[in-house]
């Protein structure tokens, strides 16, 4: 009976490992643990999960790679461990065996969740890795604890319930993902990053202890106290080494390899220094628009052509790109709603053809300085500061007034390659009226200001991953927020969804090396925010590989134009899911404000794309999940 409901539960998840499949019980314990493989390292039997330790005390199902294995492979021989396979699993089970459970893990370099039972002790771990690229759930469904990578696991339990967490859904409205620790469901949970949960043979809910083995907060601090003291030259080298040993260790796998490739700063380092040391054309992949604005497939292929490397684009029409929608909810399976994750997912299936692993620059800019709020919220503040209370209201309610075509219109001539002017207005006039500089960084953040009058019987509830943190600047103060919220509850949620949504383990190079980050935290501001730019020092990096005028452009996100598709061929579709009626029974959603905006928007008077697209991400996956 264990085996076929784990079995069942795994099966939900069969696109994270379509290559293999395994699941194991103890009756006696009331212990099940179930797999889905995608094999990258040691494509053989032995490589297999659940797999059992050599004293055969520990079981364990592991996600993700362990890129320095063959060094604790080598430090485990000496210490008398034979191995049976080639694969990390299996120098996991031997570090634990050596060392226990909290060392090995602190000696693990790479991106991880995994399940380890310990038949002697009857206790459960559950680990995730430091950065949080790798998901892992956990929850109880009556009297069963159950834990997995995606919620559809969770829910394919007979015995789960799954009501809507309204708090959570609160969070998700604000910030367009739910932050960890909590989830879309009450009484399930994501357990952070870089810790250990464990729970003992008397389970009942509350019995779990949970543990960090390893501190952003603390990297930060120590990486500020202690700052790198060389001249511009020696960090530059260092950094370029330590990428470079990052991304070699990332090359190594048994199966075709090959990465992302946008053009912009942060690919474009990965891939230059995976070219670098590789002795054959590195395989990159770019999905393109022909929407202006959007594209950014021909920048790549300058990039790639430069490097030489064996480049496929891809351009994707407006159909092929809305046809991804109906997907989006059950492939990321929790309400989420950044519309990148459109294109992230098609540039994934496209990959998903010629390799089975995609290196990513994600990270750089949240590690190196990349995001204009970085250098613009301080000046904004200081700047706004020294003007009248009465003079900065009074400002921000003429940059109000201003219409969305009169705003186009005076900045055609002014500045024409200016995306979204009204929008950039309104946070500017937000921005002139706040009481603080983080009251700034939440508002631009956030995309519904007050949650809470939107969801009925919603609470939010306090977010503050960083309290009691000291930084010099509060740019460095909004990096370490980013680190510990924006990546790893959404860039890196958005991702491992998509590319394993196509089978396609994508690694991240920048985060998933502990050192690097730590190394980052440890560079002076002036090393990653110069002149007003950002990412001054991978900038270095990559101009010793790729020439200048092929990367210095403005920042572009990597999005798709859903508010003219709302206004467009997708309105039929957004008026179904915000019908007001609707909107009544379901019950979770107060709908005056909600269709205020999309009268607003429909007509073309105000662009409220991401305030919508958050609750039809919500409406959509309600009408998906419904359990």
């Amino acid at each position: 009976m264990l085996s076929n409901v784990v079995t069942r539960m795994s099966d939900s998840i069969r696109h994270r490992g379509p290559d293999d499949s395994g699941a194991w019980a103890d009756a006696d314990s009331g212990i099940a643990l179930g797999f889905r493989r995608l094999a990258i390292l040691d494509l053989s039997p032995t490589g297999h999960q659940p797999m059992h330790s050599a004293d055969d005390r520990f079981v364990i199902v592991f996600n993700g790679e362990i890129y320095n294995f063959a060094i604790l492979r080598e430090e485990l021989h000496t210490l008398g461990h034979s191995f049976r396979g080639t694969s990390d699993t299996e120098i996991m089970l031997a570090a634990i065996r050596q060392w226990g459970l909290r060392s090995a893990v602190q000696r693990f370099n790479g991106m991880f969740a995994f399940a380890l039972w310990d038949k002697r002790e009857r206790s459960l771990n559950l680990v995730r890795d430091r950065m949080g690229i790798k998901p892992l759930y956990y929850g109880w469904a009556g009297k069963t604890f159950l834990f997995g990578s995606e919620l559809k696991a969770l829910r394919s339990h007979p015995d789960f319930s799954g009501e809507i967490n309204r708090d959570a859904l609160a969070l998700f409205l604000r910030y367009s993902y739910v932050p960890a620790p909590h989830s879309i469901y009450h009484g399930v949970y994501k357990l952070p990053q870089a810790c250990i949960l464990s729970i003992g043979p008397n389970l009942h809910p509350g019995s779990e202890y949970i543990e960090p083995y390893w501190s952003a907060s603390d990297v930060v601090q120590n990486g500020l106290a202690n700052p790198f003291a060389g001249t511009d030259k020696e960090a530059i080298d260092t950094l370029e080494n330590m990428i470079t040993r990052s991304i070699g260790e990332r090359m190594i796998a048994d199966v075709p390899l090959g990465a992302f490739l946008s053009g912009g700063i942060d690919s474009s380092t990965v891939v230059a220094l995976m070219q670098k040391q590789s002795s054959r054309p590195v395989k990159t992949f770019t999905i393109g628009f022909n929407e202006s604005g959007f594209d950014e497939a021909q920048h790549a292929k300058t990039v790639a052509q430069h490097l030489g490397t064996d480049h496929t684009e891809l351009y994707v029409s407006q159909n092929e790109a809305q046809a991804i929608i109906p997907r989006l909810p059950a492939l990321y399976d929790e309400p989420f709603a950044d519309p990148s994750q459109i294109p992230t997912f098609l540039v994934s299936q496209m990959a998903r053809k010629y390799v089975t692993v995609s290196l990513s620059g994600d990270g750089g800019d949240e590690l190196f300085g990349g995001y204009n709020r970085y250098f613009w919220v301080e000046r904004i503040w200081q700047r706004g500061a020294v003007l009248p209370p009465l003079a900065r209201k009074t400002l921000a309610g003429g940059l109000r007034m201003l219409s969305n075509p009169a705003f186009s219109r005076l900045f055609k001539y002014t500045n024409p390659n200016l995306p979204n002017p009204t929008d950039k207005a309104q946070k500017l006039a937000d921005s002139l009226i706040a009481p603080s500089a983080e009251s700034i960084y939440l508002d631009l953040v956030s995309h519904w200001k007050q949650p809470n009058q939107i969801v009925i019987n919603g609470h939010e509830p306090i977010i503050d991953p960083i309290h009691g943190l000291e930084t010099p600047s509060f740019a460095e103060r909004m990096m370490a927020l980013d680190q510990l919220t924006y990546l790893p509850d959404d860039v890196l949620a958005k991702v491992d969804r998509a590319s394993m949504g196509a089978s396609l383990e994508a690694r991240a190079p920048f985060l998933d090396d502990h050192e690097t980050v730590e190394f980052a935290w440890k560079l002076p501001l002036e090393m990653k925010i110069r002149n007003g730019q950002g990412k001054w020092i991978l900038r270095q990096i990559l101009y010793r590989h790729v020439p200048r005028e092929m990367v210095e452009r403005p920042k572009m996100g990597f999005g798709v134009p859903i508010d003219s598709w709302l206004r467009g061929p997708l309105k039929e579709w957004a008026e179904t899911l915000l019908d007001e009626k609707r909107l009544q029974k379901e019950g979770y959603f107060h709908p005056e404000q909600i269709r205020q905006k999309w009268r607003e928007h429909s007509f073309g008077g105000r662009n409220w794309q991401y305030q919508l697209w958050n609750i039809l991400m919500f409406q959509a996956w309600l009408e998906e999940t419904k359990v």
